[in-house]
Parts: C-alpha cells; sequence; structure tokens
C-alpha cells in the first residue's frame, strides 16, 4: 500500500472495512482495538485512534476512487474537526489536501486559523499554500494583533531560526556556537520544546545535557516540554526528560497532563501488543510516574505530620496491606519481598515497633517522642513503598483492592453481622468480590506471564487465594 498511498497509511484493518464495502456495498463497524485509545475517560468520539483509522479509510477510498465511501468517510472526518484537537486535525487537513476534498479542506483551514498553533508549527507540518491560505484568514480576523502564539523581537527571530535549523540538521555543536555568540538562549527560542517535536532523540538527550534550557518552561500556548514530548510517544525522550525533572503532573490549559495526552493517542491494540512482548510503554512510564509522584508527595507531607496523623495514615496503609495479603496472598508477598529489597523492611527490626502480628501494639515510654516519631516515619514510609510496588506489579489487584476499601460496606468480611437484610446484601458484596478478585487475578497474571516477569507466583496461587479469603471469612 505504501506505493499506492505515498503520503498516508492504509492498515490491514481499514483494508479489509474497505475490501468488505468494495464488495458487498455495506459498511462493517469499526474494529475497537484500532479505533479506541487506552484512556478510560475518554468518549472515542475524537481521539487519535479513531481519526487515524478514519484517515486510513478514506486513503484507501480515495485511492480505489470508492467515491460513495470517500463520501461517507468525509462525513465522519468533517465531524471531528470541531471536537479534535488542533493538532489532530493537522492529519485531517493534509487527507483533504491530498484527496484534494475541498469542503473538508475548507473545515480545517479555518479551524487551524482560529487556533493558537504558532507559525513555526504550521510551516513546519503544513504545505506552503495551505500556510499561506490560514495567515491570510487570521489577519482578515484579527488585523491589528499578530497571529502567532510566539511573538518575539525581531532581532531575535534571525538567532532563533538559526537555533532550529542547526536542531533540525542534528548539529549541538552548531547549537553551542549560536549560543555563545547571540544573546537568545535555549528558553528563549523554545528549543527543548522544538527538539521534543522535531528533531532525532539522541539530540534532545545532547540538549539537556548542556543543561541550558528549563525542562518545566512553558510555551506561549502554555504546554510544558513534557506535554509536547507525550505527543511524540517516543519513550527514550519521555525517560530523559522525566530523568531531568520534568514534573508529570503539569496540566495544560484545558487541563490534560502528559499521562492523559499520551493514553489518547495511543491505540488498545498497540499498548496490548507491549504487554503481551513484556515492552514497557508510554503510557506505563507515565502512569508510574504519576504513582511514584503522588507516594513520594505523600513521604514528604508526612515529614511535618504529627504523631497522631502519622498514627492515621499509617493504619490506613496497614489496612491495605493486611487486605492485600488475604485477597491476593501470593501477589502481596511479591510486593513486600520487592519492597523490603529496595527500601526499609515492612517488618522493621525494632521490637518497640510491633506486637504479634507485626503491627504496633502501644507506645514503648522508654522511647523518646523524637525516636518514636522516626519509627512511625519508616513504618509508614515502607508501607507506602510496597503498595507503590503493589501497584507496579500487579495493577488490576490494585485497582480492584482500592475500590474494596472505598466500599460503603468495609464490615463485608463479617457476614453473621447485621440485620437479615445486610447479611444479604454482604453475601451478595462478598460474591461479586471473589468475582472481581479471579478476574483481576487472571489479568495480571496472563500480562506477567506474558513478560516473563512474575516467576515468583505459582500456578496454585488461584485456588490458594480462595481458600484463603473463604477460610479468613469463616474465622471471623
Amino acid at each position: 500500500m505504501s506505493h499506492l498511498v505515498p503520503y498516508g497509511t492504509v492498515g490491514s484493518e481499514a483494508f479489509l472495512v474497505f475490501l468488505h464495502y468494495s464488495y458487498t456495498g455495506k459498511q462493517k463497524p469499526s474494529p475497537p482495538e484500532v479505533t479506541t485509545c487506552v484512556d478510560e475517560a475518554c468518549s472515542h468520539d475524537a481521539c487519535r485512534p479513531a481519526i487515524n483509522y478514519t484517515l486510513e479509510l478514506m486513503y484507501a477510498s480515495a485511492t480505489f476512487q470508492m467515491k460513495e465511501l470517500v463520501s461517507l468517510v468525509q462525513r465522519r472526518l468533517l465531524n471531528f474537526v470541531e471536537k479534535a484537537l488542533v493538532e489532530d486535525v493537522i492529519p485531517i487537513l493534509m487527507a483533504s489536501f491530498h484527496c484534494q476534498l475541498s469542503q473538508l479542506r475548507s473545515q480545517c483551514i479555518q479551524r487551524v486559523a482560529r487556533s493558537d498553533l504558532d507559525s513555526i508549527s504550521l510551516d513546519r507540518e503544513l504545505p506552503h499554500e495551505i500556510v499561506t491560505e490560514i495567515k491570510s484568514l487570521q489577519v482578515q480576523s484579527k488585523p491589528e494583533s499578530t497571529p502567532d502564539a510566539m511573538k518575539v523581537e525581531p532581532s531575535n527571530v534571525e538567532s532563533i531560526r538559526k537555533i532550529h535549523k542547526a536542531l533540525d540538521s542534528d548539529n549541538v555543536e552548531l547549537l553551542k556556537l549560536l549560543l555563545n555568540e547571540s544573546s537568545v538562549t535555549l528558553d528563549d527560542a523554545y528549543a527543548l520544546h522544538y527538539a521534543c517535536a522535531y528533531s532525532d532523540s539522541k539530540v534532545v538527550q545532547e540538549v539537556l545535557t548542556l543543561g541550558l534550557a528549563d525542562v518545566n518552561l512553558r510555551n506561549p500556548r502554555g504546554y510544558t516540554v513534557l506535554r509536547v514530548a507525550a505527543r511524540r510517544k517516543d519513550l527514550s525522550i519521555l525517560v530523559a526528560l522525566l530523568k531531568k525533572g520534568s514534573c508529570v503532573s503539569d496540566t495544560t490549559p484545558d487541563g490534560q497532563n502528559a499521562l492523559s495526552i499520551c493514553q489518547r493517542l495511543t491505540r488498545r491494540k498497540d499498548y496490548h501488543e507491549k504487554i503481551v512482548q513484556g515492552k514497557e510503554s508510554c503510557v506505563d512510564v507515565l502512569e508510574r510516574e504519576m504513582r511514584t509522584n503522588s507516594m513520594s508527595l505523600n513521604m514528604s507531607v508526612s515529614s511535618q505530620l504529627t504523631t497522631d496523623d502519622l498514627r492515621t495514615r499509617l493504619e490506613i496503609y496497614e489496612l491495605r496491606v493486611e487486605a492485600a495479603k488475604v485477597l491476593f496472598p501470593a501477589e502481596a508477598r511479591v510486593a513486600i519481598e520487592k519492597a523490603e529489597a529496595d527500601s526499609t523492611s515492612l517488618y522493621v527490626s525494632s521490637s518497640a515497633l510491633k506486637g504479634p502480628s507485626g503491627i504496633r501494639q502501644e507506645e514503648d515510654l522508654n522511647e523518646t517522642p523524637s525516636v518514636y516519631i522516626r519509627i512511625l516515619q519508616l513504618r509508614l514510609h515502607a508501607f507506602v513503598t510496597t503498595v507503590e510496588y503493589g501497584w507496579r506489579l500487579f495493577p488490576h489487584c490494585s485497582e480492584v483492592l482500592d475500590k474494596f476499601l472505598d466500599c460503603e460496606m468495609p464490615d463485608v468480611y463479617f457476614l453473621e453481622k447485621g440485620t437479615e437484610e445486610e447479611q444479604r446484601i454482604k453475601k451478595a458484596r462478598f460474591l461479586e468480590l471473589k468475582d472481581d478478585v479471579q478476574k483481576a487475578f487472571n489479568k495480571d497474571m496472563a500480562e506477567n506471564n506474558h513478560s516473563g516477569f512474575l516467576s515468583s507466583v505459582s500456578s496454585s496461587s488461584s485456588s490458594s487465594r480462595r481458600d484463603g479469603l473463604s477460610h479468613k471469612v469463616r474465622k471471623k
């Protein structure tokens, strides 16, 4: 297909749907694995996988001159234009240009002209004649103001242009010379944003090594460097930025962060293929960084908490780990062992810290307040680390556990307590919980087995977990 469609791509799923229409005259439903993203909050009516699939169908239809199908697909693309992010309108505009779809082209040009896309992005991503048309519309609508969000002093325009050209040619040595000869800095030129969008990943890492750019700088559109890199979906660039201190929780003016942006760009099919291959995706890296960030914040706050606050927070994490040991004994053991390998032991050796079950029973009066607080902080850190490893290694099991702990019936284990109606409700909820536990366990085991990762959880975990859960309930 690359020989027939030199200006676009046609995936196998889109081509099979096209063939089905060619032979039957009927449209097949869109394959969900290639038309939906991995963001659970997305309605999938204008995310990038939905747009890309429709574009593939358009390229196939236009190439083989199926006019009826071209008309149907064009209507679908027209629906995307106002709903999608302006960056995702650009490939639709390019398709309208290559397939000579005047109505679609006009709608896209108007949408881009109303946006805050800067002239550098337009020049990089669109043909000259389209850029000229867009800028003409912008001047007509705003004659007294600049249409360019990245307006700079005229004296610096040439210096910025040279910096970008140096990045285009992968010449970091030339970039250094330009910075020495000019008063314009990397931040003045938003050079790191530009490199993350258009340069080779090795060049991005070399620019980061210079230590001259702010990794959390926002461009005039309010976008951080990490946000730009998230759209690129280059794992090496994301990892390099995070190592240099890019803040993963920073949001765009419309409330999106790097993780949600990356999720809405990622097809479910591609995400699951990474899991099967045992490879880490951009979504995985950003999710882990978000959780780690959250855990780190919790620990930084713990140093300022009172003794009572520390005890309360510790009890919450202890309850979570104890619940995990009941619901997912084998998985909890792996998470605990991983945490103990990287952190203070979950069961700190101080005899003053724990009772027979590993939980502190009462305060030792021989301990000074400062020592006691430090012990609480260490123990809290150990439990937080364990919970974080649980999320990293067993995300589906951890999700079930969170939902269980948020349940309105915290005494769901005590099936014989309460009125007959309360007992009936609790038993029904408990059966649902067992089903959720089994499904989550199967998902995590499938993903972990594919990656060759979980050698310490035996094949008997499923039955031991069910037996252990039932035993705990009967005993209580």
